[in-house]
């Protein structure tokens, strides 16, 4: 597997996957992207900001994931702490296609994640997501990630992680 750029002209592409994942959340009576977020707009800037990136198993996309080296605002304001002050990536947006869930394909996303980040001389992941996304909280914690408080996102409160690598 690899992660490779989106390009803007496969924006629907993306909106494809993530509206499965929005559909997948609703079906567990998680609330998480039920309210518009993420759009189209927000695809496509992730797209034209160079941050959207499709995860590729044998040329067929499996995954779509916004991968920031550029901060996230929201946590500058954790009620927690930080394991460290130093430069992060945050994965924003990850889902998973709909033919392909259950393939332990997150845990190989963040790998991918992690490699990226550590050519870039980063070696500090963050992610944020529900409190009743409990699918994701397991994949976090069984991937090292550790909680550490509480931030404002997307008009709700989401849950922070972040790990060491």
């Amino acid at each position: 597997m690899e992660l490779r750029l989106m390009q803007l002209s496969e924006t629907d592409i993306a909106m494809n996957i993530i509206n499965g994942a929005k559909k997948h959340l609703k079906e567990q009576g998680i609330d998480q992207w039920q309210k518009g977020y993420p759009d189209y707009d927000c695809i496509k800037n992730d797209a034209i900001n160079n941050k959207g990136f499709f995860a590729v198993d044998n040329d067929k996309i499996v995954g779509y994931l916004c991968i920031d080296f550029d901060g996230e605002p929201a946590y500058d304001n954790l009620q927690g702490s930080w394991s460290s002050d130093n430069s992060y990536v945050v994965v924003h947006r990850m889902a998973i296609s709909e033919a392909t869930r259950g393939q332990n394909l997150s845990s190989q996303i963040f790998k991918l994640v992690e490699k990226m980040s550590a050519e870039k001389g980063i070696n500090n992941f963050r992610v944020d997501t529900d409190a009743a996304n409990v699918k994701m909280q397991h994949i976090l914690k069984k991937n090292g990630f550790i909680y550490r408080g509480t931030i404002w996102f997307d008009n709700s409160e989401k849950i922070a992680f972040d790990k060491q690598f």
